[in-house]
C-alpha cells in the first residue's frame, strides 16, 4: 500500500459526503424519485466501487475491534392519533401542542363543604279564620324596622302600616282606623272591623255600636280614655260584610303588634272574629263567651260584639255577666248593667 492511500480515502469520503447531501436535497425536492441523468449515474457507480475498494484495504490493515454491544431496543413511539394531530394544528402559534393525551395530575382531595347557615325562620302567617287548627303558631309581633323581641311603640306600628295596600280593602276605604285610647292601658277591647261611621272619622267604635260600647265601659268603672280600642282589620269591609280570611291574614300582624306594644292585663274580645283570630280557636262565640282564656300570657275574655247586642238585646245580660268577671279581676264592684 502506498503512502497516498489515506489521502485518497479521505477524498473519496468527501465525495461520498457531497453525494449524500445531493441525494438528500433531491429527496426533499422531488420525493423518492431522484432526478439523476445517465452520466451522473455512471460517475456515482464508479465512486461507489472505488469507495468499496478503499474500505476493504483499510479494513485489512486495521486490527479487528470488538463489536459494540447493540443498544437496548427502544419502545416504539406511540403514533399520535388523527384527532390529536388536528387538535394540535388548531392551537395558536407558540402554544404547546401535545400530540398525545397527557395523563392529568391526580386531583387534590376536596375539602368537605361547610354546612350552610340555617335559614332564618319566617314569621308564621296568621291562620285563615275557621279553617286552621288550634295548633297554628301565633304571629310573634315583630315588624320591619323593629328588632325581634323588642317591644315596639304604637307610633312605630302606625308608621309601618302607612297607607296600607296589603289587601283589597284599601280600594274602598276612606280612612284607616288604627285604634285609639291609652297606649299603656291595662284593658284593651278588640272588635271585628270599622263600620261606616268609623270609616268616615278614622276612629273605632263611634257609631251606634260604639255608643253601646262606651256605656259598657262606663258601667265597668272605666272611661274610653282609660282603655285602648282596636279592630282585627283596619279598613271597613264594603257594606259592613264580614272580613274575609285573606284580609285578616294581611292585617292581623298589626293588631298583634299593638297588643305587644301595650301589654295590657286583660283583653276583651268582642265577637267571634276577634276571639277566634286571637285564640286560634274555631269554637262558636256562643260557647266560647264567658270563659277565661289566655293570649300570650294575657287574660282574655270572649264576649258578644256590641253590634250583635243591638240586634239581639236579650243577649245583653250574658255580655254583662262576662264584663263583670273582668271587673272582679280589676277589683271593681258592679254598678248598673249596660
Amino acid at each position: 500500500m502506498n503512502d497516498d492511500t489515506p489521502d485518497s480515502a479521505q477524498e473519496l469520503a468527501d465525495v461520498l459526503q457531497d453525494v449524500r447531501r445531493h441525494l438528500l436535497w433531491q429527496e426533499e425536492t422531488a420525493g423518492r424519485s431522484l432526478l439523476v441523468d445517465a452520466k451522473l449515474a455512471a460517475e456515482l457507480q464508479q465512486q461507489r466501487a472505488a469507495t468499496s475498494s478503499v474500505r476493504s484495504m483499510i479494513a485489512r490493515t486495521k486490527a479487528p475491534e470488538p463489536a459494540a454491544a447493540p443498544p437496548p431496543p427502544r419502545p416504539p413511539a406511540e403514533s399520535p392519533s388523527r384527532d390529536a394531530l388536528h387538535a394540535a394544528m388548531k392551537q395558536p402559534l407558540g402554544a404547546p401542542r401535545p400530540l398525545a393525551a397527557a395523563t392529568p395530575p391526580p386531583a387534590a382531595p376536596r375539602a368537605p363543604l361547610a354546612a350552610p347557615p340555617p335559614a332564618p325562620r319566617a314569621a308564621s302567617a296568621p291562620a285563615m279564620l275557621l279553617d286552621v287548627p288550634k295548633s297554628t303558631p301565633r304571629y310573634n309581633g315583630a315588624l320591619p324596622g323593629v328588632v325581634e323581641g323588642e317591644r315596639p311603640t304604637l307610633d312605630q306600628i302606625r308608621r309601618e302600616l302607612g297607607d296600607c295596600r296589603r289587601c283589597k280593602l284599601c280600594s274602598s276605604r276612606k280612612n284607616i282606623v288604627f285604634g285609639s285610647g291609652n297606649p299603656r292601658a291595662d284593658l284593651v277591647f278588640v272588635g271585628e272591623g270599622p263600620g261606616e261611621n268609623e270609616d268616615l272619622q278614622g276612629v273605632p267604635f263611634v257609631g251606634p255600636a260604639g255608643d253601646l260600647l262606651t256605656k259598657m265601659i262606663g258601667a265597668m268603672g272605666f272611661s274610653r280614655n282609660d282603655v285602648y280600642i282596636a279592630n282585627v282589620v283596619k279598613c271597613r269591609p264594603p257594606g259592613n260584610r264580614n272580613p274575609e280570611p285573606d284580609e285578616i291574614v294581611a292585617c292581623e300582624p298589626f293588631l298583634r303588634s299593638q297588643l305587644l306594644a301595650i301589654q295590657p292585663k286583660v283583653i276583651v274580645a268582642l265577637g267571634k272574629f276577634a276571639a277566634q283570630t286571637l285564640l286560634r280557636d274555631t269554637t262558636p262565640i256562643t260557647r266560647m263567651r264567658g270563659q277565661w282564656r289566655e293570649y300570650e300570657g294575657i287574660q282574655l275574655m270572649p264576649t258578644f260584639h256590641p253590634a250583635y247586642l243591638l240586634r239581639n238585646s236579650a243577649e245583653k245580660r250574658k255580655a254583662w255577666e262576662d264584663l263583670q268577671q273582668v271587673m272582679k279581676l280589676f277589683g271593681k264592684h258592679p254598678g248598673s248593667s249596660a
